[in-house]
């Protein structure tokens, strides 16, 4: 297991900033997931620690060596960097097995021939494709090949992984064991692990530390419930979470000592240790923290119902108000009849608030 560090690094394209002085530290071992739309740099940043591209600027440090140093001229190549790289493409050559796909770095490695079979052996073992060794990429499904790109990392045991968006090109549900597949990898492996994804539900369910960039800058590094929970921006709230969080804009106000929100002449109360904000704000409450009820309830948002949106195991009801449009998340398999009034109760401690001029989140 080795650390991996940024320090100042940019990068540019012509007058077009990918990344922006990045500074960014990857604990030994630990799954560190780079997050964003498109655009963010992401991509880009994964490609400068593996080598594919040089920073315009600072250095980069792969446990105790330093790989690249614009100011020492240091700039060593990926082959040398001993890490290993999963694409959105598996890069599996169409005209060798199976085996001898996950076989070729190793005795690119000059390992003896004994040490070779026994670590594809170990490796094909380990994804499930022990019966198809002796297939050519052209006779697997999409979610082999993805077996096959992780099984060749399994064998050449790189202290550093580094995937970028690698089940993109899955059906939904294969993505969805392919997720846990990776996550029981990474913990069998013990490898620091850099993952690249724009897929959020990825991010929330692998990481252990989730980066979250846009245009070219880290908006928030955190764990995946602080992201979650205590976003550090507004950026960072509407970003993350399907469906999407709810933003109310309010006045801030105290009355009688007691901090309370008002969104169209309805007062909702807060934090009593929300700290003092009076005027404008943005408030954020996640669909899963409204709470509804079919009968008339005091000091709550009345409100209609605008559409059913049923998942199975959950019921998106997207709703409208006088003051907003506000979506609830509801377990289970939901049948109501839209426009049906209901009334929303938004849980006080759930809520986050943001200036609305910077986007900082007033509780962080």
């Amino acid at each position: 297991m080795e650390e991996i560090v940024l320090t100042n690094v940019r990068k540019s394209y012509g007058k077009e900033v990918a990344v922006k002085d990045l500074t960014l530290r990857v604990e030994p071992g630990e799954f560190l997931t780079v997050l964003g739309p498109s655009g963010c740099g992401k991509t880009t940043t994964l490609r400068l620690i593996a080598g594919l591209e040089d920073p315009d600027e600072g250095e980069i440090r792969l446990g105790d060596r330093v790989v690249f140093s614009q100011k020492d001229g240091i700039i060593v190549p990926p082959e040398r960097r001993n890490l290993g790289l999963i694409f959105q493409s598996y890069a599996l050559w169409p005209h060798m097995t199976v085996a001898k796909n996950v076989a070729l770095a190793l005795e690119q490695k000059k390992l003896s021939r004994t040490q070779v079979d026994e670590r594809v052996g170990l490796a094909l073992e380990k994804v499930q494709l022990t019966p198809l060794r002796d297939r050519f990429p052209s006779e697997l499904s999409g979610g082999q090949q993805q077996r096959v790109a992780v099984a060749r990392l399994i064998a050449l045991k790189p202290p550093i992984l580094m995937m970028d968006e690698p089940l993109s090109n899955l059906d939904a549900m294969l993505r969805t064991d392919m997720r846990g597949e990776l996550k029981r990898f990474h913990r069998e492996l013990g490898a620091t692990t850099v993952y690249v994804t724009h897929d959020q539900m990825e991010a929330l369910t692998l990481s252990d530390t989730i980066v979250v960039m846009n245009k070219g800058e880290v908006q928030q590094v955190a764990s995946a419930y602080d992201i979650y929970h205590r976003p550090s921006n507004l950026f960072v709230a509407e970003f993350i979470g399907n469906p999407r969080i709810n933003s109310l804009e309010g006045t801030l106000h105290r009355r009688n000592g007691t901090p309370e929100l008002d969104i169209g002449g309805l007062s909702l109360g807060v934090p009593a240790d929300l700290p003092v904000h009076d005027g404008r704000v943005t408030a954020t409450v996640r669909p899963e923290d409204v709470q509804i009820s079919e009968h008339e309830q005091s000091g709550w948002l009345p409100a209609h119902l605008d559409s059913v949106l049923p998942t199975g195991s959950e019921t998106i009801l997207q709703t409208r108000s006088e003051q907003a449009r506000i979506t609830a998340l509801q377990p289970r398999f939901v049948a109501m009849a839209v426009d049906h009034p209901l009334w929303l109760r938004l849980d006080p401690q759930a809520m986050n608030f943001f200036d609305p001029e910077t986007g900082r989140n007033l509780l962080n």
